[in-house]
């Protein structure tokens, strides 16, 4: 590091590892859980077309009004909720960590989305964790003594909870968001994938807010997350974000693919079915503990999981590696793709454990 930017930068940033994405071209890309599908043919002569009136000479629409109905429409919003937009739900996370105090303090569950954080780094706040239990289920009494001794600004929960796969007990986070005065941020990132969502409760309880992404069914490439909370909370949040910050692009795009309801619902079905018919085929190798999960990917535990990974990369597919972190020693984790992509990931690792 030259010597301006070692003595220009702060101390607590030079600490922290950036966020590593793996290169992966011409690899079966089974690391980061975007979806397989790509655009149908019939859909892109059109989708082109309709991209050509985007006026890119203008600032795009301020409050993307439009997509905030098309995203209203293809997930169920219900009419007394309230919607923010954010450069994929990353810039979403890091809004609501600028809205905090110096000196707050964000509390999470570990293992669980590691940009929580970062986040909470990049912003100057505390950051507390509790360690889920071996089932990776949330320890009540540990999450309200974490509550009460720390009295968080902000509780962030992944519903389901990235990377373990797994959607908490309900009944414990309506214990959690009850015994607070922090806003409970519930993360559905993957809420198409699995079988519950909290959307029909936040008119229950006023300090609890959704994060959800286009990421996990079919869009990763938009970068567009959306909050969703009370119209009185989302209304001081978004003082905080910054003007114009879904860019025209996006915003055509999405008013455009998002249409496809059906297809979108279809393509997370098939997603289901390959979940059932890859944690079947990964159970049947005695070796492995497969862990179960209500996203589009699987955790499971490896004998020689470094091997196994670096077998995988070798046969040109790449999934994430994540046994050196705390709690998950020996656990990888593979995204559900396509029903080819799976066989070719099934092959390599029954014929390492053969």
């Amino acid at each position: 590091m030259n010597n301006f930017i070692n003595n220009w930068l702060r101390p607590d940033i030079k600490a922290i590892n950036a966020y590593h994405v793996p290169a992966s071209e011409n690899m079966v890309k089974l690391d980061a859980m975007e979806s397989p599908f790509p655009l149908p043919d019939e859909l892109i002569e059109q989708y082109l077309a309709y991209l050509a009136n985007a006026q890119l000479n203008r600032y795009p629409s301020p409050n993307a009004t439009e997509l905030q109905q098309t995203l209203c429409a293809l997930m169920d919003i219900p009419a007394d909720c309230s919607m923010l937009l954010g450069n994929g739900s990353d810039e979403l996370i890091q809004l609501l960590a600028l809205a905090c105090d110096t000196n707050d303090t964000i509390l999470s569950v570990e293992p669980s989305f590691v940009m929580y954080e970062m986040i909470a780094k990049f912003t100057r706040l505390n950051y507390q964790s509790v360690d889920l239990n071996d089932d990776f289920e949330i320890d009540l009494n540990a999450m309200l003594l974490a509550i009460e001794t720390h009295k968080p600004k902000l509780i962030f929960i992944a519903y389901p909870n990235n990377p373990t796969g797994n959607t908490f007990d309900r009944t414990t986070i309506e214990k959690i968001i009850t015994s607070t005065h922090a806003l409970v941020v519930l993360d559905e990132a993957y809420y198409a994938h699995a079988n519950d969502s909290f959307l029909d409760d936040i008119k229950k309880y006023p300090n609890l807010v959704l994060l959800r992404t286009v990421s996990k069914i079919g869009f990763a490439g938009l970068r567009l997350g959306l909050l969703i909370g009370a119209q009185d909370t989302v209304e001081q949040l978004d003082k905080l974000r910054l003007p114009y910050n879904i860019n025209t692009l996006t915003q055509v795009s999405a008013n455009f693919l998002l249409q496809e309801k059906d297809e979108i619902s279809k393509n997370a079905q098939i997603i289901r079915n390959e979940r059932t018919k890859l944690s079947a085929a990964l159970s049947a190798i005695n070796a492995l503990k497969v862990y179960p999960s209500q996203a589009n990917f699987i955790l499971f535990k490896a004998p020689n999981a470094n091997e196994l990974f670096i077998t995988l990369k070798q046969k040109g597919i790449l999934i994430k590696n994540l046994s050196s972190a705390p709690k998950l020693t020996d656990c990888l984790r593979v995204t559900v793709g396509s029903n080819e992509q799976n066989q070719q990931f099934i092959d390599v690792v029954e014929a390492f454990y053969g």
